[in-house]
């Protein structure tokens, strides 16, 4: 079945959605959290819009001091291309 996806355009609305053919109730709660974390991530994309013009900004990368030895081989995921080869995948089925 597919995947539903919220997407959040910053209006507020009045309470929870009405339901329609085949769609979900989102409760206040719930687009609460979705708000927090939308306006969260504008505060990230600030200030690393600011970084790109300063020397240091407040945005900082981690790494770790001691590594762990376990995780030597750990190569990263490139999440696109996976996305990619899944829908390709289902459309050949």
């Amino acid at each position: 079945s597919p995947v539903s996806r919220v997407v959040y355009n910053g209006k507020r609305s009045g309470g929870p959605r009405s339901p329609g053919a085949g769609s979900e109730i989102f409760t206040p709660a719930h687009e609460e959290n979705v708000r927090f974390i939308y306006e969260a991530w504008q505060c990230v994309e600030r200030d690393l819009r600011n970084q790109m013009g300063s020397e240091r900004g407040v945005v900082e990368e981690y790494v770790e001091k001691m590594p762990n030895p376990s995780l030597k081989a750990f190569k990263p995921v490139d999440l696109g291309d996976l996305k990619r080869r899944n829908t390709q995948d289902a459309k050949k089925s």
